[in-house]
C-alpha cells in the first residue's frame, strides 16, 4: 500500500497516539475531534492527556505537518474510528459515538475507501456501521472496505505497544481484511493476523474478560486473607512457586475503559451463558465497597482513641499507576465516597494539575505527609513507592506494595 491519507475520528487516549504513530511514518493524518480545545491544543504541538513520550512525538509530527487536527473530516483513503463506547441503562453497550462518527464521515467517502473501527464494540458493530453507511450512500454499496481491529495497548506504554503488539484484523470479507492488513503493516511491527469481523470483535471482549476473571480471583483472595490475618501478597508469592500457578496482584478494584467495561458487553449480549464473566464483574465491582468498610473501621478506631476526626489523605485517583486516566477508576470512587462521608479529606494525584477533582481538594505529597493522620493508598504511583510516613500515621495500602499498618 502506498502512503494513504488517513482520517482518525476521535483524538483521545487511543486516537491521538495512533495518529501520531502513523504520522511518524510520514503519512498524512487528519485527526478529528468534537472538542475545539482538543483540536487547538494538538495543532499547537501539545497534548491534553498524560502518556509517556507522547508529547514529544506529537510536537514532532505536528511541526513536520504530518498530523493536523480539525473538528470535521475530509476526503481520505483510510477512515479510522477511535471514539468511546460507554454504557447506557444497566450496563448496556452504547455505540452512539461510533454511529455518529460514521455519520460525520459518510459524506466524504469515496469508492475504495477503507473504514476501520478500533473502538471496543459489541459483536456485530462493524456490520451495523456498514449498513448505516450504505443506506446513506447506496451508490457506495460493495465499493468500500470494512474491518475491525481492536486496540490492545497498556496505558503508560501505548506508543511502544501500538508499534510492537500483534494485531487481530477482522474484515467483513477476506479482501477487506487484507486491505486493512496492508494498512496496519505501514506502522505496526508486530505480527498481523486476519480473520472475520465477528471474531475480531469477540477477541477484544474475551481478552479483557479473561483478565477480569483472573483479577477477581486475586481480589477475592485478598478479602478472604484479611478475615484470617494472612498476608495475601506472601500467600500469592508462595502459591506462584507452583509451576502451573500464576495468581495476579489484587488491588482496590478494577478500572479503565477496557477491563472494567468490556466484560459487560458479553454479559449483556449473552446473559444466560456468561455466568463466570458476570460473577467476576460483580466481585471486582464490590471490592471498592470492601475497601470503604475497612477505611470506615480505621476512622472509627481513630476517633475513639483521639476524640477527634482524622485528617485523611487518599493517595492516587487514576485507574492505574503513573497515568492521569480517571475512567471507571475505583480509586476515584473510593476517594469520592470517603469525602462525602468525612469532612477532612484531601487527595494526592501527581499526574493531575487541577485544584480539585469532584470537589476533593488536591494536595502535594509533601503537604499530605505534614497534615494527614490516615493515608489510604489506592494507586501504586512511582512517587508513592518510597514514602517515609510519619510515625503516628495509619497507612491503609490497597496497592499491596506493603502491608497496611
Amino acid at each position: 500500500m502506498k502512503k494513504p491519507k488517513v482520517v482518525i475520528m476521535g483524538l483521545g487516549y487511543i486516537g491521538l497516539p495512533t495518529g501520531a504513530v502513523i504520522a511518524d511514518k510520514g503519512i498524512s493524518v487528519r485527526g478529528v475531534d468534537v472538542q475545539t480545545l482538543v483540536v487547538e491544543t494538538i495543532n499547537q504541538g501539545r497534548i491534553h492527556i498524560v502518556e509517556p513520550d507522547l508529547a514529544a512525538l506529537v510536537k514532532k509530527v505536528v511541526q513536520q505537518g504530518c498530523l493536523k487536527a480539525y473538528t470535521t473530516p475530509a476526503p481520505a483513503d483510510v477512515f479510522m474510528i477511535a471514539v468511546p463506547t460507554p454504557f447506557k441503562g444497566s450496563h448496556e453497550p452504547d455505540i452512539t459515538y461510533v454511529e455518529q462518527a460514521a455519520q460525520h464521515m459518510t459524506p466524504f467517502l469515496e469508492p475504495g475507501n477503507l473504514i476501520l473501527i478500533e473502538s471496543t464494540s459489541p459483536v456485530g458493530t462493524t456490520r451495523i456501521i456498514q449498513k448505516q453507511i450504505e443506506q446513506a450512500r447506496p451508490e457506495l454499496q460493495n465499493k468500500l472496505h470494512f474491518a475491525y481491529c481492536p486496540e490492545r495497548v497498556l496505558p503508560g506504554k501505548i506508543l511502544q505497544e501500538l508499534r510492537s503488539n500483534p494485531r487481530i484484523i477482522g474484515g467483513i470479507t477476506e479482501e477487506d481484511a487484507q486491505k486493512a492488513k496492508e494498512f496496519y503493516a505501514l506502522f505496526v511491527d508486530g505480527e498481523l493476523f486476519t480473520t472475520n469481523d465477528h471474531t475480531a470483535e469477540m477477541c477484544k471482549l474475551v481478552e479483557n474478560s479473561y483478565r477480569d476473571v483472573n483479577i477477581a480471583f486475586a481480589n477475592e483472595l485478598s478479602m478472604i486473607c484479611q478475615s484470617i490475618d494472612v498476608d495475601v501478597m506472601e500467600l500469592i508469592h508462595f502459591a506462584n512457586k507452583h509451576p502451573r500457578v500464576s495468581i495476579l496482584q489484587p488491588g482496590c478494584g478494577v478500572g479503565g475503559h477496557c477491563i472494567a467495561v468490556d466484560p459487560w458487553f458479553l454479559v449483556h449480549q449473552f446473559p444466560t451463558q456468561a455466568n463466570m464473566i458476570h460473577q467476576a464483574r460483580k466481585t471486582n465491582d464490590t471490592k471498592p465497597q470492601w475497601v470503604l468498610s475497612q477505611v470506615d473501621e480505621s476512622i472509627r478506631s481513630f476517633q475513639q482513641t483521639h476524640h477527634r476526626s482524622p485528617q485523611i489523605a487518599c493517595l492516587g485517583l487514576s485507574f492505574k499507576p503513573n497515568i492521569d486516566d480517571l475512567r471507571e477508576s475505583p480509586a476515584l470512587h473510593i476517594a469520592t465516597s470517603i469525602h462525602q462521608k468525612y469532612p477532612k479529606v484531601v487527595a494526592v494525584e501527581p499526574n493531575l494539575t487541577l485544584p480539585c477533582v469532584q470537589s476533593i481538594p488536591l494536595r502535594s505529597l509533601e503537604e499530605a505527609l505534614k497534615e494527614a493522620d490516615i493515608f489510604v493508598v489506592l494507586v501504586a504511583h512511582t512517587p508513592f513507592q518510597t514514602i517515609s510516613y510519619p510515625p503516628h500515621a495509619i497507612v491503609l495500602d490497597y496497592t499491596h506494595q506493603c502491608r497496611a499498618r
